[in-house]
């Protein structure tokens, strides 16, 4: 694999940043992807290790030794066929995936994990750059019809599975735009929305048809974003597609139901991310404006992060960070989790862009004047074997005008799976398998389920596997048999 000594001759290097200082005044992507020797050096750093476990722990199970290798080789035009061979789309996850991949490489172990990340990216885009991502229509069309209803990244790798597959498939989208959570909730700055045009130029190529601003389904609830103009009955799709695929991601946002909720400020996070989102494309201006206010943002994950640094761009004066969950700690065990995904303490650029950062902290209630929020009442926790507990005498107030709710999401528009009458998960999932014959098929006949709105939120690796291997089921409940790699 590279070169055998490699990994003892060559640092890990990462991908340069835009400084700061300008990145902060634009919405565009500020990372550099690296250059071909750089990525040449980085590839000569994989092991002969024996058992790939990057390759495990990849949720798409990239074959990553190979490309490593080709890379390193300088032979990029196989590079890219080994890499699309197992994930529709690296530019995305090469830009947003946390890479799990290279937790589990066994150089990390002891030492900086190759750059893994950062050479799938250098491959895809070397690829883009040099028009050798073309589209594959099939060379026969079977006469069956799919539905596809969501255009996140399940929706769009299962899509366009099928499409190869031979079969019509028309994909339904609520929003203005196809894309999912890729299109309107990841920042601008994070994934740059041209490459989802230009991917979604080569589905329509291969014959995927695409019905945006339509709801399929009944109304959806509040926090979750619906610009449709047309509401299609699941009925409907079942009587004019052979199957369907609910791809619909897990879109309910957790809230915050404490004293002042209702206070004007307090928003979710993707009321504030998909409207900057929209003005970025063109759109009207963002109504939440937080340039010169004090912006707190309620969880610490990546959606947490991404409002971290999009206020940060608007101008705001401050942004504090709340987590309830401890502090974690700022080096893993390697010899007690690898090559597991560790709990450790991260980073992101936005973090590094501006932000106070608190944990074990938990929120009682929010104050406000006039109709509007203006601090946010806190208290301490003690964590114990698990469960937390309020530490009396800790309470404090934070300045607040403007709330941002980051907690994650809990399940499904059920509105859409009841409308349908698939059987639900003790979460509010839609129940099915992914193991043997007939998975991913939900309880109704020839409607399956894949992404989030089967497995829970989750990564767009996670989505764009389960799309893949929906694709797959799908294949074989129509022809009795596939020929799609699982």
């Amino acid at each position: 694999m590279g070169k055998p000594t490699g990994f003892l001759e060559f640092e890990r290097q990462a991908e340069s940043y835009e400084p700061k200082e300008q990145r902060l005044k634009h919405f565009h992507e500020f990372v550099r992807h690296l250059k071909d020797d750089e990525a040449k050096t980085q590839g000569a750093r994989c092991m002969d290790c024996g058992i790939p476990f990057c390759n495990n722990a990849c949720p798409v199970n990239n074959i990553i030794p190979d490309w490593n290798d080709l890379v390193y080789k300088g032979k990029w035009r196989d590079a890219i066929e080994v890499l699309h061979s197992t994930n529709n789309f690296p530019e995305m996850t090469s830009r947003i995936c946390p890479a799990p991949c290279e937790t589990a490489c066994t150089l990390g172990i002891n030492a900086d994990p190759v750059g893994i990340k950062s050479i799938e990216r250098a491959i895809i885009d070397k690829a883009g750059e040099n028009g050798w991502v073309l589209p594959q229509p099939a060379a026969q069309k079977t006469g069956k019809t799919v539905a596809v209803v969501g255009s996140g990244p399940a929706g769009l790798a299962a899509a366009q599975q099928l499409a190869r597959a031979g079969h019509e498939v028309t994909v339904f989208e609520k929003n203005d735009r196809i894309g999912g959570l890729l299109r309107y909730g990841i920042p601008d700055f994070k994934l740059d929305k041209r490459l989802i045009d230009w991917r979604m130029a080569q589905l329509q190529a291969e014959g995927v048809k695409f019905q945006t601003r339509t709801l399929v389904g009944k109304d959806v609830p509040a926090g979750v974003v619906n610009d449709a103009r047309k509401v299609v009955a699941p009925a409907k799709l079942m009587k004019d597609f052979d199957a369907v695929v609910l791809a619909g991601g897990s879109e309910t946002p957790r809230d915050l139901p404490v004293p002042g909720r209702e206070l004007g400020g307090v928003h979710f996070a993707l009321e504030f991310l998909i409207a900057q989102n929209k003005q970025n494309a063109g759109g009207r201006k963002n109504a939440i404006d937080v340039a010169g206010k004090h912006v707190v943002v309620i969880g610490g994950g990546d959606t947490g992060s991404d409002c971290v640094g999009t206020s940060n761009r608007q101008g705001a004066a401050s942004v504090t960070q709340f987590e309830l969950l401890p502090r974690p700690p700022e080096q893993e065990n390697k010899p007690l989790v690898w090559p597991y995904w560790p709990t450790k303490m991260r980073t992101s650029s936005s973090h590094e862009e501006g932000c106070s950062r608190d944990w074990s902290v938990a929120t009682t209630a929010f104050a406000g004047a006039d109709g509007r929020v203006k601090s946010l009442k806190a208290i301490r926790l003690d964590w114990k074997d698990g469960k937390m507990a309020e530490v009396p005498g800790t309470e404090f107030d934070v300045p607040a005008d403007y709330v941002f709710l980051a907690m994650g999401f809990t399940n499904p528009v059920a509105t859409m799976l009841d409308a349908f009458g698939v059987a639900k998960d003790n979460r509010g999932n839609a129940r099915a398998t992914t193991d043997g014959r007939g998975c991913y098929a939900t309880s109704v006949a020839k409607v399956f389920a894949a992404g989030d709105v089967r497995r829970g939120q989750s990564l767009v690796v996670w989505a764009i596997r389960e799309g893949r291997q929906c694709a797959r089921a799908v294949d074989e409940f129509l022809m009795g048999t596939t020929t799609l790699p699982r």
